[in-house]
């Protein structure tokens, strides 16, 4: 069984309280946290926002969304309430001069001995603007914390800016990126299966791999989010964070320790040895789609262009041959996969070795090696061996899985990714977090690829929602001799 430590007591102050992030990921987060015995009776989360409400009120509507996104929880109401004690709402306006913060700073006053965390589920215009009101209002004390939600930025110029306004009132040790994708359970299990088994390592390179495929691909099409996603588009909004981050992790090299800053610096490397993608190579190692309408699991689903009510250039799908110029990954491809309306919600990193030298049970005889692990939506880990078929008749292979099930073979209920990060950052832990370099290195790479994109004048290509993306991403794999894994 798993063992829940508490944490130190907090005051959490998250600011955008009302929005979908808040009320579907982060106080659903903390009421499990809460059920587990983690979070000390101390603690404090004010939820801040605009909208005209007391705190009565503000309890009533996270209890409703935990209700509407979480309804198979089955969470005993007398504990949800007592949960629900320690919250309480601030309305203030974010963009409003520090004298009118009076609220926030007297809901604050009592908290004495309390680790301090601002949580900023805001647009990331905000960002800068909030810490500077903390910091014009002494709420920002030497100790406290601040959480940024991705994206931080646009591109490479914006993300700095961000950065620098943010530094200019919370150093490094106190800044914390949030990539949610860090915190799932096969993501951590992924530098454990690596560094804690002998038997793994020694194989992880050019020697035996032949090549990598991340893929992140979801159900659902931009629907509340469109005007956010038509200028940002499936590069920004997924692959400079979520998926470079994944790939770091499959990529770098052994770190002295679990220390933050050694892993931090490992994942540095491996996104500085990433090949940039140029103009002369957007057309063989990238393809960029947008959905149009379609059936998803047998409903219709409008097109983009319908969604966001305008015809855009914007990608909601984008596949890419990724390369690391390193002595352990030379000529081994990193395929990158992610789009919206796909015909399942998946997450997952395939690790493929290499065919056998020779076939001795015969040509076709089984399958290459793969390592999968699913991160969504059932987490775990399956190595795809091959085996030889039971029954007389001949020696027959076949390939099947050895297969490990987190949930089954653990039997616990395990926390999600949110849950682990906000106790992470109660505690002061910074190793599933991003430091600043690393996200001035992605932004770099990624901008070369929207640069190169750009110079190309190309369009996304067209795909039926509820399919696997545009034919050319399975073209761009044909290519090079291999096929995306799409299990049944």
């Amino acid at each position: 069984m798993a063992e829940f430590i508490p944490v130190p007591p907090f005051d959490l102050v998250v600011f955008g309280a009302t929005g979908d992030l808040s009320l579907r990921k982060l106080f659903p987060s903390l009421l499990h946290r809460f059920l587990d015995g983690q979070i000390p009776a101390q603690s404090r989360i004010i939820g801040v926002a605009r909208s005209e409400m007391d705190t009565r009120a503000f309890r009533q509507m996270v209890h409703e969304a935990h209700l509407k996104f979480a309804p198979k929880d089955h969470i005993d109401e007398a504990k949800c309430a007592e949960f629900l004690k320690h919250v309480e709402y601030v309305r203030v306006d974010a963009t409003a001069p520090a004298s009118e913060w009076g609220a926030l700073k007297e809901a604050l006053a009592n908290g004495k001995g309390n680790v301090r965390i601002f949580y900023l589920s805001t647009a990331p215009s905000l960002f800068v603007t909030i810490a500077q009101r903390l910091a014009e209002t002494e709420l920002a004390t030497p100790t406290s914390r601040i959480v940024l939600e991705k994206p931080i930025g646009r591109d490479l110029a914006s993300s700095r800016a961000i950065n620098d306004g943010v530094g200019a009132v919370f150093d490094e040790q106190r800044t914390f990126r949030i990539d949610h994708y860090l915190g799932k359970e096969t993501v951590q299990n992924l530098l454990v299966l690596r560094f804690a088994n002998m038997l793994i390592e020694p194989i992880w390179s050019r020697a035996t791999i032949d090549h990598v495929q991340i893929t992140v691909a979801e159900e659902l099409g931009v629907e509340s989010r469109a005007d956010y996603y038509d200028k940002s588009g499936a590069l920004r909004d997924m692959v400079q964070n979520h998926m470079l981050q994944l790939l770091c992790l499959v990529a770098l090299e052994s770190p002295n320790s679990m220390d933050a800053d050694a892993i931090r610096t490992e994942k540095l490397k491996v996104l500085s040895a990433l090949r940039r993608i140029g103009p002369a190579d957007v057309a063989s190692k990238t393809v960029r789609g947008q959905y149009k309408a379609g059936l998803v699991n047998g409903a219709k689903a409008p097109a983009y262009a319908e969604e966001v009510g305008k015809a855009s250039r914007t990608e909601t799908f984008v596949a890419i041959k990724a390369e690391v110029d390193n002595w352990r990954w030379a000529g081994v491809p990193f395929y990158l996969r992610t789009g919206k309306r796909m015909g399942s919600r998946r997450s997952e990193i395939v690790v493929q070795f290499k065919d056998t030298p020779v076939p001795i049970f015969g040509a076709g005889a089984g399958a290459p090696n793969k390592l999968v692990l699913r991160l969504q939506p059932d987490e775990g880990v399956r190595l795809w061996l091959n085996m030889k078929e039971p029954g007389p008749g001949g020696l027959r292979v076949k390939t099947a899985p050895l297969d490990l099930s987190f949930a089954e073979e653990f039997n616990v209920r395990y926390p999600d990714a949110y849950e682990r990060l906000l106790m992470d950052v109660v505690r002061g832990n910074l190793s599933l977090f991003m430091r600043r370099d690393e996200v001035d290195a992605a932004w770099t790479w990624a901008d070369a690829l929207l640069a190169a994109w750009d110079e190309s004048g190309s369009e996304p290509h067209l795909y039926p929602a509820g399919s696997n993306g545009p034919t050319q991403s399975a073209l761009m794999m044909d290519r090079d001799g291999r096929a995306w894994w799409d299990p049944e």
